[in-house]
């Protein structure tokens, strides 16, 4: 049986079934590229990160607490990668226009709040992140251990 989505309005109706189901399956924690980079630095020896600390402004996917340094893993969708330049949806673009908009804002607001408290910060996007996670690790370990 096929479930039922209750809107609320924060969202335009898809016109295809399968859209909506594609859509309701993304998820805002725990993303492949965020648990790859956490695999990564973990095969690397990097320990002590928290993930998603409410008390740290932005909530940081992953973030060093003692060292005050904070990662964020951006989806190259939804927060407009430079890198790979993602194209807008074909149905709804005023809608996703917007929303892209608000989410790079809200994005360069977090990143900051995090600055203006001493905090230093990094972000990777899930291309970067695909393409080579040993860089990546390796710019977090020389911020966290140098």
């Amino acid at each position: 049986m096929k479930a039922l989505y209750i809107r609320d309005g924060r969202a335009p109706i898809p016109e295809s079934d399968v859209t909506s189901e594609i859509m309701s399956k993304i998820r805002a924690k725990n993303t492949r590229p965020e648990l790859l980079l956490r695999k990564a630095l973990w095969k690397a020896g990097v320990r002590g990160y928290r993930l998603h600390r409410k008390n740290v402004p932005g909530r940081p996917d992953v973030c060093f607490t003692k060292k005050k340094v904070a990662i964020f893993v951006n989806g190259c969708f939804w927060h407009s990668c430079p890198f790979c330049k993602p194209s807008l949806p074909r149905t709804h673009t005023s809608f996703w226009r917007s929303k892209f908009q608000r989410n790079k804002a809200r994005d360069a607001e977090k990143i900051k709040l995090l600055r203006k408290a001493g905090w230093k910060t990094l972000v990777f996007w899930e291309c970067q992140v695909q393409q080579n996670t040993d860089k990546l690790v390796l710019r977090v370990m020389k911020i966290i251990c140098p």
